[in-house]
């Protein structure tokens, strides 16, 4: 019976090989989109790991900073000094926003891309075009983060427009780009539905491997636990917030014209409300962000040429930095930057096993290269 069930797991491994070998062929989209996907996740999550580290918490500060000078400045009726303040203040907002832009543009591209990987085998085109349009959605996926992220830098320097630099230049062109290739893929998927034909290459292998159903009931209980959070967020936090908000400003903007000396206070209160906001709204975005990732990467297990307990390793490290990082996230509240720190960690352990998978998806192309130059 142990033979017949051990010949039987060989035999649908071997099915489910050849069909990840057909639709892996070197000119395929499929290959393209999910290294390309796989590679976007993990330098977006990089780059904000980064970002998080070195400009969040410093940039939080000075906006502070710069508050609260704004409202000595009121209390002292300066208004030059107003303007340059309030000048600075924009300055910083654009610096945190064009790099948590480029962050999640990065990282959306790629779930974006592996999404566009499962379904090529529903898009009725011939495999040049196929290839095509997920090259320019590769290229305008890095493109898009890189102009955002020179926005704040390259500003409006030589540019011909008067108010549009060349950073939003290129990153409305990468935006053009990802507009051709999904129109492109939605006119092959129309295509599919009107005729059914000029699918090329068979449809995904089912992977039942225990790394893909643990991806998949990892990804499902995360997604679940994101929205219960956000609907906790809404319903408990969100309108008491916006209330909070309005008192605070409203105070502060009261004690500087009424030329008293702790507007200090105000603004403390006004930077612990933004933080409390902000560090709530990222758990809850992170760990729906994780849970589809998650359930994404279960379905390109077929092309990841690693052994089963390296993939189980890179399966239970991504889930444990997918459930550390939101965790701690929400943490920061009453840890500080000691759950920072550990948020961090979380987040460096989903991009290590990104890259553990990766290497594997290299090796089964390179082992589909190496077994079709041989045949050559």
């Amino acid at each position: 019976m142990a033979t017949v069930t051990h010949k039987a797991v060989e035999s649908t491994e071997r099915t489910v090989s050849t069909d990840a070998d057909v639709a892996f062929a070197p000119a395929s989209a499929q290959r393209l989109l999910i290294f390309g996907g796989i590679a976007l996740i993990a330098g977006g999550m990089l780059f904000g790991d980064i970002f998080a580290v070195f400009v969040l918490h410093q940039n939080g500060r000075q906006t502070g900073e710069a508050l609260l000078a704004a409202a000595q400045a009121v209390s002292a009726g300066n208004a030059s000094a107003m303007k340059d303040i309030f000048g600075n203040i924009g300055g910083l907002l654009e610096n945190r926003g064009t790099k948590v832009d480029a962050h999640v543009h990065m990282t959306d591209a790629g779930y974006l891309a592996l999404l566009l990987a499962l379904v090529q085998p529903y898009v009725a085109l011939s495999q040049r075009r196929k290839k095509l349009l997920a090259n320019l959605f590769v290229a305008g996926g890095i493109l898009l983060p890189v102009g955002i992220f020179l926005i704040h830098y390259v500003g409006l320097a030589y540019s011909p427009f008067p108010v549009i630099g060349w950073g939003s230049v290129l990153a409305d062109s990468a935006g053009a780009l990802l507009i051709v290739a999904l129109t492109g893929q939605a006119w092959g998927f129309w295509n599919y539905l009107q005729r059914g034909a000029g699918v090329s290459e068979p449809e995904l292998p089912r992977d039942r491997t225990w790394a893909g159903r643990a991806l998949l009931t990892g990804g499902t209980v995360l997604l679940l636990l994101g929205f219960l959070y956000g609907a906790w967020y809404a319903g408990m936090d969100l309108y008491s917030h916006e209330a909070r908000e309005t008192q605070i400003l409203n105070t502060m903007l009261d004690r500087a014209i009424s030329s008293q000396s702790n507007s200090a206070v105000s603004v403390g209160d006004y930077g612990s409300l933004a933080a409390e906001r902000a560090i709530k709204i990222a758990a809850h975005s992170h760990v729906i962000e994780f849970g589809l990732l998650a359930m994404l990467l279960s379905f390109v297990q077929p092309y990841v040429y690693l052994g089963e307990v390296w993939k189980r390793r890179w399966v239970m490290v991504l889930l444990a930095g997918s459930v550390t990082l939101p965790v701690f996230v929400l943490l920061e509240v009453r840890l500080g930057l000691l759950a920072g720190g550990i948020a961090d960690l979380g987040g460096l352990l989903v991009i290590v096993a990104l890259g553990g998978m990766l290497v594997g998806v290299l090796r089964h192309g390179g082992r589909l290269d190496a077994a079709a130059g041989s045949l050559g």
